[in-house]
C-alpha cells in the first residue's frame, strides 16, 4: 500500500516578521497619508544625496590628482611636472563645497515646491 505523509511546519515567529516585512515592500499602499510621507522622505533624500555625491565625486577625484602630483613631486623628484598636477588637483578640491551648496540650491528649487505641498497637505490632515 502507497502511504502518504505530509509534515506541516509553521513559520517562526522571527520569520513571520521577516515575511511580513517583505510582503509590506509589494504591497501597494492605500493609507494617502503614509505615501505622502514617504514621498517627502524620498524627496528629501534626493534633494541631499543628489548635492553629496556630486561634490563627494568631484572632491575625491581632486584629492587623488593632488595626491599624484605630490607623490610626483616627493617620491620621483618631478618637483615641477608634480607642483603643476598637484595644483590642477586641488581646483576641484576647492570648489567641491561651493558645488555641494550650488547642487543642493538647485535641488531645492527643483522639489521645493512638491515638497511644501505634500507637507501642508499631511498637516492639514492631521489637524482635522
Amino acid at each position: 500500500m502507497d502511504k502518504f505523509e505530509y509534515n506541516y511546519s509553521a513559520p517562526t515567529e522571527a520569520e513571520r516578521k521577516e515575511i511580513d516585512s517583505i510582503r509590506r515592500q509589494y504591497e501597494t499602499r492605500v493609507d494617502s497619508e503614509q505615501s505622502k510621507l514617504e514621498r517627502i522622505r524620498e524627496l528629501d533624500r534626493r534633494v541631499k544625496n543628489g548635492a553629496m555625491i556630486t561634490s563627494l565625486t568631484v572632491g575625491i577625484i581632486g584629492a587623488l590628482i593632488f595626491g599624484t602630483g605630490l607623490s610626483m613631486v616627493l617620491e620621483f623628484g618631478q618637483v615641477f611636472l608634480g607642483v603643476i598636477i598637484s595644483v590642477v588637483g586641488a581646483i576641484p578640491m576647492i570648489i567641491a563645497y561651493p558645488l555641494y551648496k550650488g547642487v543642493l540650491k538647485k535641488n531645492k528649487k527643483k522639489f521645493g515646491e512638491e515638497i511644501l505641498r505634500l507637507s501642508k497637505e499631511l498637516l492639514k490632515e492631521n489637524e482635522k
